[in-house]
């Protein structure tokens, strides 16, 4: 197991963090929709490593054909890919994965309160992609208008930044009737005028407007896999809940977050989508202190009782399904037959995860 207190964090370093473990089971026992037939197709999204997470062991089992790890994507995203010849016979496929985590807090750590953008903003080729348009994330029409609105004659790519994930926080609700995490179609949803959604669209909106400001953004699509500590100080289990051992059953744990880039300094974490979620699950408005902190924090930091799995939006899974290409890529994706399976609903799909938080000594040992 790698160790939480990481080298190389870079800006996720923040004071007196030592960091989390975490071990993380995604169990498939796919049951097809009665009279499908044919090829059974599995695609799981893995986590990838960054400043805030470091993946150590990785092993699958069960009784498919054949499964690979890949990343052959336009989003370089991490897939545990899977086959069965006939949907059938009970395919079945287990996961587990050990995941140290380190709060990524560089506002919190001071680093951001001295930003100044360099006189020509130029970006780095990889961070260049996040500045277009995608079918989800429009940057044309009612969302330039928006974007434009919002901030005004401000040129600081900070403040510009703040003052969108301060419109989105405020002006955005939780709607807990929506499948899944959203669709994240930011276009359709202003022109709507209803500002309600799930993290997907929250977040999505955040991003799209902060490209049509001319700030490269994207979302990470990801998984809960425990207790919130930090921001357990203002809500119960909301944005993150294990039982007294740290176990937590998190199939239903998927969390999309939000991450924008500043020229001299690199990416910045954001998530205005848990402040909404918050506040629904609190019954608080938003102007009550408790929410307002964890607006506040959720600007430039996140704790990391969270993995990430990947950026992409609007892609082509490897090896290429049926059904192309898929919003986004933060649930597990399988196709019978060339017919999706509803993915959203882990009864119907037949998944189960779950995580349990390592105590560091335990970890140190595996």
């Amino acid at each position: 197991m790698l160790p939480a207190a990481f080298i190389g964090a870079g800006q996720a370093d923040a004071p007196n963090d030592a960091g989390r473990n975490f071990e993380l089971s995604l169990v498939h026992k796919l049951i097809p929709p009665q009279g499908s037939e044919g090829l059974l197709r599995l695609w799981v999204p893995l986590p990838e490593d960054t400043i805030f997470q470091r993946i150590g062991r990785i092993s699958f089992k069960g009784n498919y054909r054949e499964a690979y790890i890949t990343s052959n994507n336009a989003y370089g995203a991490k897939t545990l890919y899977a086959e069965w010849p006939d949907a059938k016979g009970n395919p079945e496929l287990a996961i587990t994965l050990e995941i140290a985590t380190k709060d990524w807090e560089p506002e919190r750590g001071g680093l951001l309160k001295d930003y100044r953008a360099p006189a020509e903003i130029i970006y780095p080729k990889e961070v260049e992609p996040y500045l277009l348009a995608t079918e989800h994330i429009k940057l044309d029409g009612i969302v330039k208008q928006t974007a434009d609105k919002i901030i005004g004659g401000e040129t600081n790519p900070l403040k510009k930044a703040r003052l969108i994930y301060e419109w989105v926080s405020a002006n955005m609700t939780r709607d807990d009737n929506i499948v899944g995490c959203g669709q994240g179609d930011v276009k359709t949803l202003l022109e709507s005028g209803r500002l309600f959604g799930k993290c997907t669209d929250i977040n999505s909106v955040f991003v799209a407007l902060a490209r049509a400001a001319g700030i490269p953004a994207r979302e990470m699509f990801g998984i809960r896999l425990g207790q919130a500590v930090k921001m357990g100080l203002y809500t119960k289990t909301a944005l993150g809940g294990a039982d007294a051992s740290g176990v937590a059953k998190v199939s239903r744990g998927q969390h999309c977050r939000a991450m924008f880039y500043l020229a001299g300094f690199g990416w910045v974490p954001a998530d205005p989508a848990d402040v909404t979620k918050m506040r629904l699950a609190e019954k608080k408005e938003h102007a009550d202190p408790q929410v307002q902190a964890v607006n506040a924090y959720l600007f430039g930091n996140w704790e990391m009782n969270w993995v990430g799995f990947n950026f992409g939006r609007d892609f082509d899974l490897f090896p290429k399904p049926e059904q192309t290409p898929i919003n986004n890529f933060g649930y597990p994706y399988a196709e019978v037959g060339g017919d999706p399976l509803n993915y959203y609903d882990p009864d119907v799909f037949s998944y189960e995860y779950s995580s349990r938080e390592l105590k560091a000594d335990v970890a140190d040992k595996k």
